[in-house]
């Protein structure tokens, strides 16, 4: 938490609104989408920025995580954090997710984009059986409305035990629709 407090301070990580409740509002936050999801697999996290929830996961699952961050300053911050905690299965990408080659079987993002856009963004980095792990807002109804336009899902929606108006949101089996 050090680390995150420290770099805040010099770049945009976290709102400075919620720096008073690091644990609960990022940390905890973060977490919780281990209870949720798969045990094992590879997971991307999309937009890392300040590395939440992708370097809590690491650290709690053990699992290979990837940090996409396509802005250079931030990346260096999670390259320096994946260093300091030695973090042996954490890559970090600098650039943008639509540019990242690979397949992962989680795929989580925080704060990125309305579901629709974060599904275009994202599609090609899945296989067959990955699952979206996504923290969602008020808005989710309204995201999941807008998505089902473009988009074949199956979803699940467990209710956050941060915060009694989110959600997170699990899709697999997602497709785009064909149009007319």
């Amino acid at each position: 938490m050090a680390l995150l407090r420290d770099e805040a301070k010099r770049q945009n990580l976290i709102a400075e609104s919620t720096a008073d409740d690091l644990w609960k509002r990022h940390i905890l936050d973060s977490a919780q989408l281990l209870r949720v999801a798969p045990n094992t697999g590879t997971w991307a996290d999309i937009g890392s920025g300040a590395g939440l929830p992708g370097i809590i996961v690491a650290i709690l699952s053990g699992n290979p995580v990837t940090l996409i961050e396509p802005r250079r300053l931030r990346a260096d911050f999670l390259r320096r954090v994946r260093e300091e905690l030695r973090l042996s299965d954490v890559h970090v990408i600098t650039g943008k997710v639509e540019r990242v080659e690979g397949q992962f079987d989680i795929i989580t993002a925080r704060a990125v984009a309305a579901l629709d856009r974060l599904l275009g963004i994202t599609v090609h980095l899945a296989h067959q059986r990955t699952v979206w792990v996504l923290p969602k807002g008020r808005r989710v109804q309204e995201e999941l409305g807008e998505a089902q336009r473009s988009w074949h899902y199956d979803l699940r929606a467990e209710p956050s035990c941060t915060d009694a108006d989110s959600s997170i949101l699990l899709l697999s089996n997602v497709k785009a629709k064909r149009k007319p």
